[in-house]
């Protein structure tokens, strides 16, 4: 697994020189909950919230994404992608999903089939008191 998660942040800066691992994450969440708070991503990854927001401020300047006013509490702000951040994440997704396809390209079928099993095994099993990710 340390293995793993070594490569995972090694190819995070492969696919694009101005995205972390964890930025890559919390964009990817943002696009797929259509923007959130600051708050709301910290409680999700269970990390302490001056991380998000130095991750956040670093996503900002780079132009990835922008703060908005929430339509019903306008006291709350809501992290949104930008285009660009739209763009970018798309890019790194289709090179993420291209470095994939051509590891596994030699795995025969009944292999695929077990590995993705097991990984659908593996994310669904959530250990108590930890976050869901």
């Amino acid at each position: 697994m340390t293995v793993f998660a070594r490569r995972a942040r090694a190819s995070a800066g492969r696919m694009h020189p101005e995205l972390s691992l964890v930025s890559y994450t919390l964009l990817g969440h943002l696009e797929e909950r259509g923007g959130c708070r600051a708050t709301d991503l910290a409680a999700h990854y269970a990390l302490d919230k001056s991380t998000v927001s130095r991750q956040v401020a670093a996503l900002e300047q780079a132009g990835l994404v922008e703060r908005r006013l929430d339509p019903e509490d306008h006291r709350v702000q809501v992290l949104h992608l930008t285009e660009a951040g739209q763009e970018i994440l798309a890019q790194v997704t289709q090179s993420r999903r291209a470095a994939f396809r051509e590891r596994l390209a030699d795995w025969p079928e009944a292999d695929l089939v077990r590995f993705a099993a097991y990984l659908g095994r593996y994310n669904a099993g959530t250990p108590a008191g930890s976050a869901d990710d």
